[in-house]
Order: structure tokens, then C-alpha cells, then sequence
């Protein structure tokens, strides 16, 4: 049965790796997306390249870009943080200091997803200790772009950003203790690490932000779901009780 397990997670993990390969391949080739989309992508310094490639040997290969001033972090010192990965989902990173270009290859496919996700939390400016929960498999990273808030101006995005981080962090902070999650800031994204549920309610309380609710109200309205899970996980321990 253990061996079912693993062939069907495997399984699901190629499947998920084929589908990111085609929603990147829709993308180019769908007309709706301009040149200077494109350009500003790059420009932001983060993209994934989604190329997953096959050899004969089943080796598979994952091809993403990361911004410059990340690359020093996600090597970590002396190569600590790049080996761990490499250890933890048992594939190999090759990492080009200088463009960015980082290539992921191994025969594992659920490790080399794992590790696509924990390099993109990194890129978007997680801590590596915090991106590595990436690898539980209990945690997921979901991501917002600030684009959809706002016109793509530097004075837009300074006013979102302040929105979300509020005064010496307050805002980021509160949502964070609320919904026991990781939140960062960076770029035109803003990006959430947690359990799921939880990051379903951060991911909510920030388009609500974004969107121009007053704090009170999302505060409020996040205390109100907290108070709710609580309320939940006592009932449930009642009942295992008796």
C-alpha cells in the first residue's frame, strides 16, 4: 500500500509540474499578454520560466529566474541554504550568480516541485528558514500581484505597499498573528506562507486592503474567523473527550 502511496503522489506531482508547463505555454502564446507586460515581469526581477523538461532517464528539469540581489540568499553562506535543498528534495541546483538563472534537475518529481516552491519563495523575499516549511507539505505559498490594485506606477505601488505593511509593520503583523502565517512584501507581490485555511484568510484580509476596506473592518473581520476556529477545535476536543 506505502508503495501505491508514493506512486500516486509521484504521479499527481508530474501531472501538477505538466499543467504549470502549460498554463506558461498558454500565456505566450495567448495574444492578450503585451511585449511590455513582459518586459516589466523581468524588470521586477522574478520569473518562472516553467520549462519542465523530460530526458530518457526520466531526469526531469525545472528552469526559473530570481532577482539578482536574492541569488547571495538562496546560495546562503558557503552554500549552506542551496545545499540543504538539494539534500532535503534530493535534486540538484545549478545557480548562475550573475543572471539569475537557476536550473533544477533530479529524478524525484515531488522533490523538484518542493524545490521550485521553496527557490520561489525565496525570490520573493522570504526568509530561507521560513521559505524550507515549503517542504512540510502541510504549508503552501500563495502569491498577490499588485498590478490588479492599481496602475503599474511606482506612486501606486508605494501606496498598496503601505496599505498592507501599515506604520512600523502594524498591518503585516496583525494580519500575520491572526492567521498564523508569513507574509512578505517585495516588488509588485506580495506573497503568504502557511497552512492552508489560514493563508486563504491572509490572502482574503490583503485583497480586502488592497482593495480600499479600513483595517478596523478586516482586523475585525479575521478575529471574528479566529474566534470561530476556536470555538471549532474546542467542540472537537470535547468530543474526542467523551
Amino acid at each position: 500500500m506505502k508503495k501505491k502511496a508514493n506512486a500516486m503522489e509521484k504521479e499527481i506531482a508530474e501531472e501538477k509540474m505538466e499543467e504549470d508547463a502549460d498554463e506558461n505555454e498558454d500565456i505566450i502564446n495567448d495574444g492578450s499578454e503585451s511585449v511590455e507586460s513582459d518586459e516589466q515581469e523581468i524588470d521586477d526581477g522574478i520569473e518562472d520560466k516553467g520549462n519542465t523538461m523530460f530526458s530518457e532517464n526520466r531526469e526531469f528539469q525545472y528552469e526559473l529566474k530570481v532577482p539578482k540581489d536574492r541569488v547571495a540568499v538562496l546560495i546562503g553562506v558557503k552554500g549552506a541554504v542551496k545545499r540543504q535543498i538539494e539534500e532535503t528534495t534530493k535534486n540538484r541546483l545549478k545557480i548562475d550568480s550573475k543572471e539569475g538563472d537557476v536550473v533544477i534537475k533530479g529524478k524525484d518529481a515531488i522533490g523538484l516541485y518542493n524545490a521550485k516552491e521553496v527557490i520561489k519563495a525565496i525570490a520573493r523575499g522570504f526568509n530561507p528558514d521560513v521559505a524550507q516549511l515549503l517542504l512540510k507539505g502541510d504549508h503552501v505559498l500563495e502569491m498577490i500581484s499588485m498590478r490588479d490594485y492599481a496602475a503599474d506606477s511606482k506612486k501606486a505601488m508605494i501606496r498598496l505597499k503601505g496599505r498592507v505593511i501599515g506604520a512600523e509593520g502594524k498591518s503585516r503583523k496583525t494580519i500575520e498573528f491572526l492567521t498564523e502565517s508569513y507574509i512578505c512584501v517585495y516588488g509588485k507581490t506580495i506573497s503568504i506562507i502557511g497552512l492552508p485555511e489560514k493563508v486563504a484568510y491572509a490572502r482574503k484580509a490583503i485583497e480586502s486592503l488592497l482593495a480600499g476596506s479600513p483595517h478596523s473592518a478586516v482586523y475585525r473581520w479575521l478575529e471574528k474567523k479566529r474566534a470561530e476556529e476556536k470555538r471549532a477545535e474546542f467542540r472537537m476536543d470535547n468530543k474526542f473527550a467523551e
